[in-house]
């Protein structure tokens, strides 16, 4: 069977769509697999990586995050052509790719809609977009949705309900196992940081981070600790001039050793995403696959309160309520007990629910369904 993946972009470029993207393009040796994404730059090529065939679309100009380029109807052609899949599998949110792959899928192609995400950043274009939406959606033989919360919570997916199917989001395992030496490199990491108790956040600087409330809830904790932000974005300039606290630490991208060194080093993940544009968490699942139990904000339809859950493995607080927040963290670097109970479970969900092994196996099942 041949699988046309059509994803926004592709690995070597990085995010979270991507990421999903890469991962069952490269773990599922049963199937034909081929990729359409934008390049990153205005220029249209085909080339091989890791021995997939990648049609890179030339990017003409963006507009609220959307490339834009209209070689993208030629190179969908040739890609339908040359490649001849059976299953289409098209990576939402996408709208102008999405707009031309109506135009052209053949009656004989399934549609697999991987719903990543409703758009709601861009409202003052969704009138426009929602058209297109509706019609991929109608036209589509299977919706996957990587979270009850998601299915249950996204608008445009109510009357396709009988059509959608759970997809959870995958870590990469691989790059979270204990290598030799790491036990040295956390220690030092440790010492690093006065061997204190260590507050983790990693993620882009974006607005839906929270990561104002994440410094506003500093001033609260109680207990002595030092909090580390990793990564960068938009926002981190400003987010720097408004912490005045000395044990708040920006420390840039991490490296995929240092990500690992960092969550097996912390007490506390904090994770204070505000909106449903944090659909799923897969920062928080590689958190648990470490035994660093989170703290997060409720947000309805989002998969976040799905991968952690309230007094199993995390805490979980109302959203916005920097106050609570800091108090669940105070809880978290006091209770011994307490941390390592939602440790252990936090372990045990990541690898039974949110490992590429199981997301691989419940998407062939879905596969195979469509041709039955």
């Amino acid at each position: 069977m041949r699988i046309l993946q059509i994803s926004k972009y592709y690995y070597p470029y990085i995010g979270g769509i991507e990421n999903t993207c890469k991962q069952l393009v490269e773990n599922m040796p049963q199937y034909q697999m081929a990729v359409l994404c934008f390049n990153d730059k205005n220029e249209d090529i085909i080339e091989n990586v890791n021995g997939v065939k990648v049609y890179r679309v030339a990017t003409w100009i963006n507009i609220s995050r959307q490339a834009l380029s209209l070689s993208y109807f030629g190179m969908m052609s040739k890609a339908i052509k040359e490649f001849r899949p059976d299953i289409i599998h098209f990576h939402w949110a996408n709208p102008f790719p999405a707009a031309v792959l109506l135009t052209m899928i053949p009656r004989n192609v399934k549609l697999v809609i991987h719903w990543h995400m409703d758009i709601i950043k861009q409202s003052n274009l969704y009138p426009f977009i929602k058209p297109f939406e509706r019609s991929l959606l109608k036209r589509s033989d299977l919706i996957v949705v990587t979270s009850p919360q998601y299915r249950d919570g996204s608008l445009p997916l109510q009357p396709y309900k009988n059509k959608v199917k759970v997809l959870p989001s995958a870590m990469d395992e691989i790059k979270f196992i204990l290598r030799q030496d790491d036990e040295k490199e956390i220690a030092n990491l440790k010492a690093k940081y006065g061997n204190k108790k260590i507050v983790f956040f990693i993620g882009r600087h974006i607005q839906y981070k929270g990561l104002p409330h994440l410094i506003e809830a500093e001033k609260y904790i109680q207990s002595d600790c030092e909090v580390v932000i990793a990564g960068q974005g938009p926002l981190t300039e400003e987010l720097k001039k408004q912490c005045k606290s000395k044990r708040v630490h920006f420390v840039g991208r991490l490296n995929d050793d240092e990500l690992r060194w960092y969550n097996y080093a912390a007490t506390v993940f904090a994770f204070p995403s505000i909106t449903k544009n944090e659909a799923f968490g897969v920062a928080l699942v590689e958190a648990m696959y470490c035994g660093t139990p989170a703290v997060t904000f409720t947000i309805s339809g989002s998969g976040v309160n799905w991968v952690l859950l309230n007094g199993e493995n995390g805490i979980e607080v109302p959203n916005g309520d920097d106050k609570a927040y800091a108090a669940a963290i105070d809880i978290l670097l006091t209770n011994k007990e307490l941390n390592k109970k939602y440790a252990d479970a936090g372990i045990k969900r990541a690898k039974e629910y949110f490992l590429i092994p199981r997301m691989t196996k419940m998407l062939d099942e879905y596969y195979r369904d469509l041709y039955l």
